[in-house]
């Protein structure tokens, strides 16, 4: 078979796509890139087992038709190096022997039996289908990445809890220091006669992989999933994955309903004072203690091994009686970092329960809760 491309575009498809590859494989074959050409398109497959990435596009003076398994790393390498031209594929379906063919010169390499790659998870027939706009995924999607837990022992905190209703889409990730709720109504969901609710859990690495493609994409996202595996068909790449295993913990059971402190702040000075404050944090707990009385914060940090300490003072909107409490500094600038609004809410009972961060104003059908664990104060 043969076909011909563009360079760049042939790159930006499979650098979207290559990282799902492992840097170790316990199938071979899964080093490659699958190529399958059909009329004039191409369609290209990574995979690690657990998650699969498709992606497709238009080639020209097209010859044949089938598939081969191509060195993914040897091909990117070599791709990289080209200016934007035209290049010629040509695929010997007897040896698959493949010669790429540029202006200036030939490059050739050995292709292995695409019939060998390993074949695509089905969904069963009762599968769910969620559709919602790609933005608003990809907005719930960076919002919750950074709160997901690298545990062994609890493998469901390692992703993005989907909960779906008829009222819409909540995604929740949590470590369990931190937790992220986000809420949207921009979705269409099909449930089954008497089902109020249906769920399941996203793992971290294809929800990084969504995070990173999801921006480059328009218009709206499939979702279809069972009870083992997620379909996302986007405009240009289907992602099909497996879904961690287990019960996720009952999130709105750790939520505070009842905090009497309120307090408004702007984002951007809290985050900045945050950073400038927690360099002089005890290392090891990174500790750093928010003090709040009429209309100011008092931030103060200190690491008496080495005998350095910080404060500083910033302004907010808050009259009640004072309350101090401490936080992990390094959570609390992650969760700063990815709140959009210029003021925050925060939202306290004492300095013992969890501590909510939240947007003074939520983008239109959104709503963002951030939740945080307080570290025990000495004095």
């Amino acid at each position: 078979m043969k076909f011909i491309v563009s360079s760049t575009d042939l790159l930006s498809h499979l650098l979207a796509i290559s990282r799902v590859i492992n840097s170790k494989n316990s199938l071979p074959i899964l080093d490659n890139f699958l190529f399958q050409l059909e009329g004039n398109t191409l369609t290209m497959t990574a995979s690690d087992i657990e998650t699969t990435l498709i992606t497709s596009m238009e080639v020209e003076t097209v010859e044949g038709s089938g598939k081969v398994a191509v060195a993914s790393r040897l091909l990117l390498d070599t791709l990289r190096e080209f200016p934007a031209q035209p290049l010629s594929f040509n695929i010997n379906d007897t040896n698959l022997a493949l010669v790429i063919t540029s202006a200036n010169g030939s490059y050739n390499f050995i292709g292995q039996n695409g019939d060998e790659y390993p074949r695509m998870p089905q969904l069963q027939e009762d599968a769910r289908m969620l559709t919602l706009p790609v933005s608003t995924l990809s907005s719930g999607i960076s919002r919750t990445l950074f709160c997901t837990a690298d545990d062994e022992l609890r493998p469901v905190m390692n992703g993005v809890f989907f909960d779906i209703s008829d009222q819409g889409l909540t995604l929740v990730a949590t470590d369990a220091h931190k937790l992220v709720r986000y809420k949207t109504v921009h979705t269409s969901a099909t449930l089954q006669e008497g089902e109020e609710t249906v769920n399941f859990i996203l793992p971290k690495k294809p929800a990084t992989m969504l995070k990173n493609i999801l921006p480059k994409e328009s218009g709206d996202v499939e979702i279809r999933f069972d009870k083992k595996n997620a379909h996302f068909k986007l405009g240009n790449y289907t992602m099909i994955c497996r879904q961690v295993e287990g019960r996720f913990p009952n999130y709105n059971a750790v939520i505070p309903t009842s905090n009497p402190y309120k307090i408004i702040i702007d984002r951007v000075t809290l985050l900045n004072a945050m950073k400038r404050v927690s360099v002089f944090a005890n290392q090891a707990s990174n500790l750093v203690k928010l003090a709040f009385s009429i209309n100011e914060i008092h931030i103060s940090a200190q690491d008496i091994d080495f005998s350095i300490s910080a404060e500083e003072t910033i302004a907010c909107q808050f009259d009640e009686e004072p309350i101090k409490i401490g936080f992990k500094s390094s959570f609390l600038i992650e969760i700063l970092g990815n709140i959009n609004s210029t003021d925050i809410i925060m939202e306290m009972s004492d300095a013992s329960r969890a501590g909510l961060i939240l947007p003074f104003e939520n983008e239109e059908g959104e709503e963002i809760l951030m939740l945080l664990m307080p570290m025990l104060l000495n004095d």
